[in-house]
């Protein structure tokens, strides 16, 4: 009977969680499709169906909002028309970048470092080893941030034509770097320098004009538009070979039908946000600062990756609770308890490996790290729970 009992309240407890709203505090990962950027997109998925390459009237209208689209991204980022390609997402941008850089440009030296998005890293490691060029990186000093002294010395001591690539905004951490002082060391070198900007496109201003990047990159789904849609800049001054052949879409530089409905929802997105940058930014942050005080007054033990409140996202903390058998388990108590984060990139989850970025850190291995990343979206009483839960299962 006592076990029935047990059975019976496990099943309501079950049916309880299963009746609460989760709350979505993985953003960086992916945010929600705003409505106002769904309902711009609605159009071009029913009516205006036609395929941009087609001469026709469904066509031109599909071409007209195509280029409709290219000129407001290049407008807000402060680049022109031409500089601005459509493509699949970050993925897609930097493998097209990276793999131009060796076999159009004649690059012999690759410059990373070890805590770049597994989209450079998995694709600088292959490059090596096919095209056989030497690959440095750059050391990570213990805040996270990456060495420039470093960085000049690699540059310095090598008379290889170079390619740099180190992305603006850490997706596990959140650290940043300062785009224009990489750019004038990597410009003072004559290298090439290719920034994967997928976490900060869409949340900071850009004047890519008076910025020394050679290359950027930008995705739909990390600021309220669609996925599998993204953007490569590149800048006017430098020629390269498409990756994906087969079609002469996107200016010879991008086979294949364009996303057509995917490229006007991330022209919206980016819109709104850029409308709406200073109060959004703002909000968010103070939930971020809020999370972390109560963390510190609530959860003994606990510490922060990376530079949170100096040179950082505003939009994530990534927290390390003291490792126990409960703290191992933490990821998926919380999803149980519909609570949605991240051990670290969304991209490799289900991997068994820990984080590449923690283990970069040498923070040993007496912790487990959550990343918990915010939008527009949140709230503090959703904090509020998220805190409470947590206390409850440590």
């Amino acid at each position: 009977m006592n076990l029935l009992k047990r059975s019976l309240l496990l099943l309501e407890q079950l049916s309880n969680l299963a009746n609460m709203e989760r709350i979505y505090l993985d953003n960086a990962a992916t945010t929600s499709l705003d409505p106002i950027v769904l309902e711009a997109m609605m159009p071009y998925l029913t009516d205006k169906f036609g395929n941009p390459s087609s001469i026709y009237s469904y066509g031109r209208e599909s071409r007209m909002a195509v280029e409709q689209a290219r000129k407001s991204v290049a407008k807000i980022l402060g680049a022109r028309p031409s500089e601005i390609f459509f493509t699949s997402g970050g993925t897609e941008s930097s493998n097209t970048v990276l793999n131009a850089c060796i076999h159009d440009l004649g690059c012999k030296h690759i410059i990373s470092s070890p805590i770049e998005h597994h989209a450079t890293l998995h694709t600088v490691e292959y490059l090596a080893k096919a095209a056989g060029v030497k690959l440095s990186y750059i050391t990570i000093l213990p805040n996270g941030h990456i060495d420039l002294n470093h960085l000049q010395q690699l540059l310095e001591s090598n008379n290889d034509k170079t390619i740099v690539s180190i992305m603006h905004a850490n997706n596990e951490i959140g650290n940043m770097i300062d785009l224009f002082k990489v750019g004038e060391i990597c410009k003072k070198h004559n290298a090439y320098f290719h920034s994967d900007t997928v976490q900060t496109v869409g949340h900071f201003p850009f004047n890519l004009k008076e910025t020394p990047v050679d290359f950027i990159t930008g995705a739909g789904h990390k600021f309220h538009g669609p996925k599998g849609v993204g953007i490569l800049y590149i800048n006017e001054n430098i020629k390269i070979n498409p990756l994906v052949h087969g079609g002469a879409q996107e200016r010879n530089m991008r086979a294949g039908t364009e996303n057509l409905y995917g490229i006007v929802g991330f022209a919206k997105a980016l819109e709104l946000a850029t409308e709406n940058h200073e109060k959004d930014s703002a909000y968010v942050h103070t939930l971020k600062k809020y999370m972390h005080d109560q963390l510190i007054a609530e959860i003994p033990g606990v510490s922060f990756n990376g530079d949170s409140f100096g040179d950082s996202l505003y939009t994530l903390l990534s927290v390390n609770f003291p490792k126990n058998e409960k703290s191992e388990m933490m990821l998926f108590n919380l999803d149980i308890h519909h609570i949605c984060a991240s051990g670290g990139s969304a991209c490799s989850s289900g991997a068994q490996q820990g984080s590449h970025v923690i283990n970069a850190l040498n923070k040993g291995n007496d912790i487990a790290t959550i990343r918990f990343s915010f939008s527009k979206n949140n709230t503090k009483t959703e904090i509020d729970k998220v805190i409470i839960t947590l206390k409850e299962l440590l």
